[in-house]
């Protein structure tokens, strides 16, 4: 569709970390350090891991809980150097089908909300079914990249 696509993702291991009762922005500030440090060598390795794209972030409606991540490059999938930080975990997150929304320019949790809300109308209007209780934002781009900006808002398919 031209609004939105269907992807499916294969099973895959990301870091994570899940901060509590902060807004949205101050939470992927302090979830994104907490990770960065990871990957800086804040593991049981103490193995310096390259930065990976998207960095997501779990917004379920209602909750003032994130779940912020970053995927594990494809060398470390097999076995990801444990983290030290106890707040920073492995996880695994299953193959899934994902509608994605893309969209450019610098993203703020409303923008994100905006753009989660469109697609959530379409996918609807559609017929699609999915998971409507929470999503993810997926942000591509360092916060020096200017132009040509790329980020996303992911619904699972039920």
């Amino acid at each position: 569709a031209k609004d939105y696509e269907l992807r499916q993702y294969e099973t895959a291991k990301w870091v994570s970390t899940i901060i509590r009762g902060e807004t949205q922005k101050e939470a992927m500030r302090q979830g994104f350090w907490k990770l960065f440090h990871y990957i800086q060598g804040k593991n049981e390795k103490e193995m310096k891991i390259d930065m990976t794209v998207p960095v997501t972030c779990l917004v379920k409606s209602g909750c003032t809980d994130f779940k912020i991540s970053f995927f594990v490059p494809f060398e470390h999938q097999d076995c990801p150097p444990q983290p030290t930080d106890s707040d920073v975990f492995i996880e695994e997150r299953k193959a899934a089908a994902l509608f994605v929304r893309s969209f450019g320019g610098f993203a703020s949790p409303e923008k994100y909300a905006e753009e989660a809300d469109a697609l959530a109308r379409t996918l609807r209007n559609r017929g699609q079914p999915f998971h409507e209780d929470f999503f993810y934002t997926a942000g591509y781009d360092s916060p020096f990249k200017l132009f040509n900006r790329h980020n996303e808002v992911w619904y699972f398919k039920k």
